[in-house]
């Protein structure tokens, strides 16, 4: 199912780059992905056998009255090969397509308390410096982290929080 998502990802990317209609159609098929990820009576007529192709195309019709052309093409195409239930990883894979075409870095900062927007704007701007690429910032708050950040940059992470520091400590001295 994963290839699967993949090879269909990326001819959506090709068309909808081509056409210079990417952003719309990362947000349209995004939006159609949590409709159905919300109704569960939504998700189970587009995925359910029990419904006609026909049937499921007239539903998506009338449900996506304003779609771009290719957004309404697509999902039609994957109504017609059975492939509705795969649009989540869909999603996922053109998502990651987008982020590599914008040349986006996710970032994540966690931290005990609040940090005011200065300090997380500098974070992210000195990531984006040395990578040298747009930092999609995402700040939060978890009291657990106790003090000190907890910070993930695509798929690294730099823990230097104080839980993580007593939690070092504690097995050096279980060790020792």
């Amino acid at each position: 199912m994963e290839e699967i998502a993949r090879v269909y990802a990326r001819s959506l990317f090709e068309v909808a780059l081509e056409g210079g209609k990417l952003d719309v159609v990362r947000e349209q098929l995004g939006e159609v992905a949590d409709a159905l990820d919300d109704n569960r009576e939504l998700a189970v007529f587009f995925f359910s056998p029990y419904f006609s192709t026909e049937e499921k195309k007239e539903g998506l019709a009338s449900a996506l009255e304003d779609a771009d052309p290719v957004v309404q093409n697509f999902l039609e195409l994957l109504i017609e090969k059975h492939r509705m239930p795969a649009i989540f990883r869909l999603r996922r894979e053109l998502d990651r397509l987008w982020q590599e075409e914008n040349k986006l870095l996710p970032v994540q900062i966690t931290s005990a308390v609040e940090l005011d927007a200065a300090t997380v704007e500098r974070i992210g701007r000195e990531i984006g410096e040395q990578t040298g690429r747009k930092v999609d910032l995402v700040s939060s708050v978890d009291p657990d982290v106790l003090g000190g950040i907890v910070l993930r940059v695509g798929n690294s992470i730099l823990d230097a929080s104080i839980r993580t520091r007593l939690e070092n400590l504690r097995k050096q001295v279980a060790r020792a």
